[in-house]
């Protein structure tokens, strides 16, 4: 699960990780209270805001509504602006950047630390890998003081003090909530000390059954801002992944490897998804059905491909779902289905007896859908 910068900063805040004071801005506000210089910073769930016009200055000079309202109107990724961090502008003397992740191919959380900060962090990191700092360490142990050391000695930190707490406090919190990304970009050095400017944090979803209250107020604050951007619907037992998209082809897939294939197939035969819904993880009737019913609400769907492959998932238990979502559904877009694997005889049965047609064959399932949604 990533997080929105604005819950970011709330839990470095509660860790005691220096940021600036700030307020979250909804459309329609009242703006009154607000007093320059503001950093107005759009809350996205991509990069890239910066360079796409996403983060303003106020100094007084412009009326805010009209900066507030310009940067509602923007798009960014294709991810539109539902709210505005306003944070006191402070001045920076120098940017750097720190995070904590996993190194996947060693199972080893490690400690990225740059001399620089900001945007373009990867380019900078490319082109000089003498300005960015790589630290594997133990999960058990932690980071040691000796690496501490020698990270702030690499990027001329004069407090130590203020630098090591810092990195304990963004591991403490890499650990405490399972995440697979904890990253300050960039942590400003400010006449008042190190300060926290921005925040990048994403969590394991595997780790739901450990903070199953965090994850729901985490998920609830995303989706009053995100809509139907991206919502992910979390239980113990199940995880819908739904991206919208600009095309007129609903796809519901139950594996993202399945559904990133039919993406390929659906762009070779000339169609384009208006959606993409992963079931994951091993699904019911229940999921299968809530999926339907959430690739059907967007009114740019003319036709919805099905690709459902049996491993862990049992095909009779899919077809109880989509046989109930037809029988209750006045829908009448066309449904255009490839099953196999687990049970799939016994799917296949339950759909002929429901008068659902099924395609054998993945490439003929994707040309009929395209062709149908180029027909409406």
């Amino acid at each position: 699960m990533k997080l929105y910068e604005f819950q970011g900063k709330k839990i470095f805040e509660e860790y005691g990780i220096p940021i600036q004071s700030g307020n979250l801005i909804y459309p329609n506000d009242k703006l009154d209270h607000l007093t320059p210089p503001l950093v107005l910073k759009s809350q996205v769930l991509v990069g890239g805001r910066g360079r796409a016009g996403g983060i303003r200055i106020w100094d007084g000079s412009k009326e805010i509504k009209k900066i507030i309202d310009e940067l509602f109107c923007l798009e960014i990724k294709n991810e539109k602006v539902k709210a505005v961090l306003a944070l006191n502008k402070v001045d920076i003397l120098r940017e750097l950047y720190l995070s904590i992740t996993f190194n996947k191919g060693k199972s080893t959380p490690v400690l990225i630390a740059g001399i620089s900060g900001g945007v373009n962090i990867e380019k900078i990191a490319q082109k000089d890998k003498n300005k960015i700092c790589l630290v594997e360490f133990n999960s058990l142990l932690g980071i040691s003081e000796f690496q501490i050391r020698l990270i702030a000695k690499k990027l001329q930190i004069g407090n130590l003090a203020e630098f090591r707490q810092i990195v304990i406090l963004t591991y403490r919190i890499f650990k405490e909530y399972d995440a697979s990304l904890v990253e300050i970009n960039p942590l400003a050095i400010t006449p008042e000390g190190l300060i926290a400017i921005d925040s990048k944090i994403e969590l394991d979803d595997q780790s739901y059954f450990r903070h199953q209250k965090l994850f729901q107020q985490l998920q609830q604050e995303i989706q009053a801002i995100a809509g139907d951007y991206l919502t992910t619907i979390k239980s113990e037992e199940d995880t819908i992944t739904y991206l919208p998209l600009s095309g007129n082809i609903g796809l519901v897939s139950d594996g993202a490897g399945t559904g990133l294939l039919t993406l390929d197939l659906l762009d070779k035969y000339g169609g384009k998804a208006a959606n993409f819904c992963e079931l994951g993880g091993i699904t019911n009737p229940e999921v299968v059905y809530r999926a339907l019913k959430k690739v059907h609400q967007d009114p740019n769907v003319k036709s919805v491909l099905m690709v459902l492959i049996g491993g862990f998932n049992r095909m009779d238990e899919m077809a109880e779902g989509i046989v109930r979502f037809r029988r209750e559904s006045s829908d009448e877009i066309p449904l255009f289905i490839r099953m196999c694997g687990t049970k799939e005889e016994e799917g296949k049965k339950l759909m002929q007896d429901a008068h659902i047609p099924i395609d054998e064959d993945l490439h003929q399932a994707v040309k009929k859908a395209v062709k149908k949604a180029m027909e409406s």
